[in-house]
């Protein structure tokens, strides 16, 4: 059953369980179409997470009691609600060399071939359970587990845009270059976040994710379709 927490004098929380799992994420998801849908007057922002939902108002508009009240009513018509198809997108990677400068260490660490780890890598459809760290960044589930690869020991302290990684049984990409410390094995053409796009962040929560591998020339083709401004003067990156 969930669980309506305060969270701060502006923000309330709504807890389905306590572990990663693809039911605990689709009542999230459920929950997160139902408040939307509701148009609750005072709420400003839903967010959604592995196990919760985080709901933020404006207390002089709603007050607790009254906002309390009315996701109650929501969070016990779930099983009424019915969740839109969450969409799919295949995901082009550049595997190894260096777009993917860990690539060896994690085939090493597990016994493997640079290859075998990216049959593994590209065979799930993969689950974005949420997004956070970076606007874009995706958590997804559903990594093979004989690839679960424990986070660096000592971060990077530049991580270009676009890198597919791997920390402990997830992985994920970079949307914006940052510091990390994922296992980076791959690297990918497509911009997961541009301020300047219509929809600025390509992944939502809730979507499937379908990994597969690319050679350096398509990765060259499709990254100039996404980053135009790289390719401005008509000669290739450097």
């Amino acid at each position: 059953m969930a669980k309506i927490l305060t969270s701060s004098d502006c923000s309330l929380c709504v807890e389905f369980g306590n572990a990663i799992s693809e039911e605990i994420n689709k009542q999230v998801r459920s929950f997160t179409v139902a408040a939307e849908a509701a148009g609750i007057e005072g709420v400003t922002e839903l967010v959604p997470t592995y196990r919760s939902v985080t709901v933020h108002y404006r207390p002089e508009v709603i007050g607790y009691a009254r906002l309390y009240e009315k996701l109650s009513r929501i969070v016990n018509g779930l099983q009424e609600a019915e969740i839109p198809p969450a969409g799919e997108i295949r995901v082009p990677v550049l595997y190894g060399g260096s777009h993917g400068p860990d690539l060896e260490n994690v085939a090493k660490l597990h016994d493997m071939t640079p290859e075998e780890v990216i049959r593994l890598h590209t065979a799930p459809v993969y689950l974005n359970y949420m997004l956070g760290f970076l606007p874009g960044f995706c958590y997804l589930g559903g990594l093979d587990p004989r690839i679960h690869t424990p986070r660096l020991t000592t971060p990077r302290v530049s991580i270009p845009a676009g890198s597919v990684g791997i920390a402990g049984s997830q992985t994920g990409i970079y949307p914006l270059t940052s510091p990390g410390g994922w296992q980076l094995i791959g690297q990918t053409p497509l911009r997961l976040y541009d301020p300047k796009r219509e929809k600025a962040i390509l992944v939502d929560a809730g979507m499937n994710m379908i990994f597969y591998p690319i050679d350096e020339a398509e990765y060259e083709r499709i990254r100039r379709e996404n980053y135009p401004e790289e390719y401005a003067e008509g000669g290739d990156r450097t």
